[in-house]
Order: structure tokens, then sequence, then C-alpha cells
């Protein structure tokens, strides 16, 4: 491919971190020729000549064949990388919302008008997940992708059980180191770890399942019973996404808190880093550990792909093209720890078995087999502040 001309859009922690990384590699042979920003009044250190309101300075742009997309926002993202697309421009995304609700579109955009999509930035920052599981892991023998997938999240429950601060004063530290948002409900409900789990799963198991479909259960309503609990079993909480191949026949997925004992790869992943281990069926488990987001470290994931273009590297999806491939399901069972208050639990779900049970003054918990099609059905009523739901990890647990 000749010289890389890049039309940047967004020059937030992460732009600005993509012009630095690009200034520091002595062997990009790119430059950033535009760059396209919401608003134009704000102060910035690079010339003005640099800057643009306007998508079509770069889409349009007959000089640039790189476009990198790195906005907060979805649905302009969308329609930024969709345009690029479909004019025959090559694209490096790390909108992992974006591209949860519309990969397999992207897919099929990509294959209609031989550009590239690239996006391993979207998914846990500076570690290669997505391309070690395109290349390396690219057979039908992989088992379970399991991990910490969102630093904010992470840090806080660190806090929480390293360090012996509230949740309370966990969550303000984050917010005020800027791990976690004003509003931190994306991260701590679940929502950062479910898009990235959606996008991993298509390389993984060559499966795309709309975000929609999947449980996903956060943090945000953990209270000091459960970490007293989980410090009682000599366990830690970390919020966990996960898929996991069930038989040939099928696989299924869920986000959740887990209680993770000392024996797990991720029970040492701690602060804002991220922690991924994959199983396969003749290679055991393979770990992958890092921070999964930061200026540098996304804007390094970003240079990556940019590189890879260099030498037209792009994503095979051959296990979109497997015959006899898995199908996702939900008639799976689980192992849940559910505390809860005011809202009448037992009643709510339909436990397959009850392996314990309590009553406090302040707080009760259950313990026992559900379906994950129960969760479900029954996400709505089980989402109040009162109630607080654990993974008790069932799967390869002999394997460990």
């Amino acid at each position: 491919m000749s010289k890389i001309k890049i039309g940047l859009f967004g020059f937030g922690v992460v732009g600005s971190g993509i012009y630095e990384v690009l200034r520091k590699s002595k062997n990009a042979d790119a430059e950033i020729v535009k760059i396209c920003v919401a608003d134009l009044s704000k102060p910035r250190t690079l010339e003005a000549s640099y800057f643009t309101d306007d998508p079509q300075d770069i889409l349009s742009n007959p000089e640039i064949n790189l476009v990198v997309e790195v906005i907060n926002d979805a649905d302009a993202a969308y329609t930024i990388v969709k345009s690029a697309l479909e004019r025959g421009k090559n694209v490096v995304s790390g909108s992992k919302t974006m591209l949860a609700q519309h990969l397999d579109e992207l897919i099929e955009l990509q294959n209609k008008y031989g550009a590239a999509l690239l996006y391993d930035a979207s998914s846990c920052g500076s570690i290669p997940v997505i391309r070690n599981l395109e290349e390396y892991y690219d057979n039908d023998l992989l088992l379970e992708v399991k991990g910490i997938l969102n630093g904010s999240s992470n840090y806080i429950l660190s806090r929480v059980f390293d360090h012996k601060s509230s949740y309370a004063d966990a969550l303000r530290q984050a917010q005020e180191l800027g791990f976690a948002e004003k509003d931190p409900s994306f991260d701590i409900d679940g929502f950062d770890s479910l898009f990235k789990l959606v996008i991993i799963t298509v390389h993984a198991l060559g499966a795309y399942v709309r975000p929609e479909r999947i449980f996903t259960y956060g943090i945000s309503t953990i209270h000091e019973s459960d970490i007293s609990y989980a410090r009682e079993k000599s366990v830690k909480i970390k919020l966990v996404a996960q898929v996991v191949k069930i038989s040939d026949e099928s696989f299924t997925m869920f986000v959740m808190p887990e209680f993770v004992s000392p024996s797990r790869y991720i029970y040492s992943v701690d602060d804002e880093y991220n922690g991924v281990v994959i199983r396969g069926e003749c290679y055991d488990r393979q770990f992958m550990f890092g921070k999964g987001a930061g200026s540098l470290p996304t804007a390094s994931s970003i240079l990556s792909d940019i590189m890879a273009l260099q030498h037209d590297y792009r994503y095979g999806y051959k296990k979109l093209h497997f015959h006899d491939k898995p199908e996702y399901t939900t008639d799976v069972k689980l192992k849940i720890y559910v505390r809860y208050n005011e809202t009448d639990i037992p009643s709510v779900l339909d436990f397959l078995s009850v392996e314990e049970q309590y009553t406090g003054r302040e707080s009760k918990y259950v313990i026992g087999e559900i379906l994950l099609s129960e969760l479900i059905a029954k996400r709505e009523s089980i989402r109040g502040k009162d109630v607080f739901i654990a993974n008790i990890p069932m799967f390869f647990i002999n394997r460990d």
C-alpha cells in the first residue's frame, strides 16, 4: 500500500494519543491530513488548518485513503464508517458500541466494496485479542473466551477488595482519576463489557449475536453484605464477560459479576487492567493481560491496525464460513448467588434447585441453579436497587 493519508474523526483523549504515537513511530509510513471535530472553537495544540467540522472534508477527499474513527457518538460513528467503506476507504475504528450494533452489516459492506475495517482497539485497548482470535485461534478447537473487559469496574472492585474501600468511595476515586465517567452506568452496569464480548464472539466462534439477546448484569447494586460474603469464602467479585462453547452444536454468553477464586488467572487482574483467558480443546488456557483503556494504550492499538493496513491486512472472518458452527443458546444451567431485601426473589425467579438460603435483618440471599433463559425473561424484575446477582462458575471447573 502507498503512504497512508489519514482522516481522523475525534481529537479527544484517544484522538490526541493517536497523533502522539504516530509522531513517535519511526516506521509508520502514515500522516494525519485532516481532523474532524464537533467544536472548532476549542483551543488545541495543533495548528487550525488541521481541523474541520465537516465530515465531507475527509470522506470526499481523494487524497485520504484511511479513515480513523474514535468518537463517542455511536450513531455518528456508524454513519462515518459506513460512508467511508462505501467509498472504498479503509477504516480503523475504536467504537465498540457502534460495532456491536452493526458488525454484521459492516462485514457485508467490506465484502461489497473491497475496503477493510479493523478494530482491535475496540476490545480491551492494548490487548490484541481480536487479531489473536483471527490468526492464531483460527480453528474450531476454541472452547471459551472469558475475562475482565472493563477497566473502570475492575478498578472500583480492586479498591474494594484489595484496599478495603467502600464501593461509594471507590467509585468516586475512579471518577476523580478519569477511569469512570460522571455517569458511570455504561461501565458499571456491564454494557461496555457486553459490546466488547459481542465483537469478540464474532472472531472466537464466527457468530454474531445482537446485544439485546445477551444477559447483562453489572455491579452498581453491590452491597457490603455481598463483599463480606465473598471475603468469607476467600474469593473476589469481578465483573466478568464470557462466551463458552457448550457442545459442538451450541454456545452461550453473558456478562455478570462473578465469585473468582485465587486459582483463576483473572483473580490477580487489578486496578484499571483487563485480563482475557482463551481456552481451547488441545491447548488448555492462554492468558493475555494489559491496559484496556487510556489515551496511549488505545492509540497504540490503533497504530497496530494502521501498520497492518500498510501490509494490506484485513480480517478474514474465517469462522463465519465454517459449515458446522455452534448456535447461540440460553437453555443453559447456571449457578448463581442472589442477594435481595424487599424484592421477593424466590417468587420472582424459578430456580431449578436451591443449595443455600439465608434470611437476615438487612438482607437475604439464595444460592441455586437456574436457567440462563429464566434470567433473561425476568431481567426487568431483578433490576431493583435491593438486588445483586453473581455467577458461581460451573464451566471447566475441573480443568483449572
